[in-house]
């Protein structure tokens, strides 16, 4: 009898054990596919980061006229991006030709604020800032450090506006491009193609990436 007890708990506590590595492995299994599809999603995000420059123009203040100069200066940017960005492949060959073009940009810009009434002065320079994870018509940009064409109109202490510069993005310079889905996907993988474009499920791994890319740039500014 008691070799029967015995042999009855040997069965259950190696069914047990079975059971346990299996639910062990199956744990293992989901984890290290949610690091490859993370790891994934990751270098996709990337690659958007690497081929896109952003626009980010600061007001002079946040009064009713100077974020409607702020909205003037930015179409005829955009509209003047176009002509400049003319030949350029890729994000690389776009950023040599928007910084040779600077000081251009800003003549254009406090020409603009003139017409207008205003005097001020105008900076246009090309730097890397952290932007959040934003939408454009069907388009999602993931957060990170982006290179950016940066505009400050006067003392830049209004509202802020951004946007893509390249490729064309944003209106209305995009308006006067019908390939404008052709033009982002020529620069990206198919994997970062997918990326962008607006997918529900994909919101909750854009918030993880918003998180930690805002917490490393806090760090590392």
């Amino acid at each position: 009898m008691k070799n029967k007890v015995l042999s009855a708990f040997n069965k259950s506590a190696s069914k047990l054990s079975k059971n346990g590595f299996v639910q062990a492995a199956v744990i293992v299994l989901i984890l290290i596919s949610c690091i490859i599809s993370t790891a994934a999603f990751s270098t996709n995000c990337k690659e958007v980061r690497d081929n896109v420059l952003r626009l980010h123009i600061l007001a002079n203040s946040d009064s009713e006229e100077d974020q409607a100069l702020k909205l003037k200066i930015r179409d005829k940017l955009l509209t003047e991006g176009a002509d400049i960005f003319a030949g350029a492949e890729d994000a690389d060959s776009a950023a040599e030709k928007i910084a040779a073009a600077a000081e251009r940009l800003e003549t254009l810009a406090e020409d603009t604020a003139r017409e207008m009434g205003y005097n001020y002065d105008v900076k246009v320079e090309l730097t890397e800032e952290y932007f959040d994870t934003r939408s454009y018509e069907d388009k999602t940009l993931p957060a990170g450090k982006y290179r950016a064409v940066k505009v400050i109109i006067g003392s830049g202490e209004g509202k802020n506006w951004w946007c893509v510069m390249f490729p064309p993005l944003c209106l209305p310079a995009a308006e006067e491009h019908d390939d404008k889905d052709v033009k982002i996907d020529a620069i990206l993988t198919s994997g970062g193609a997918r990326l962008i474009e607006k997918n529900p499920k994909f919101e909750v791994r854009f918030k993880i990436v918003e998180i930690y890319e805002k917490i490393k740039s806090y760090f590392n500014d």
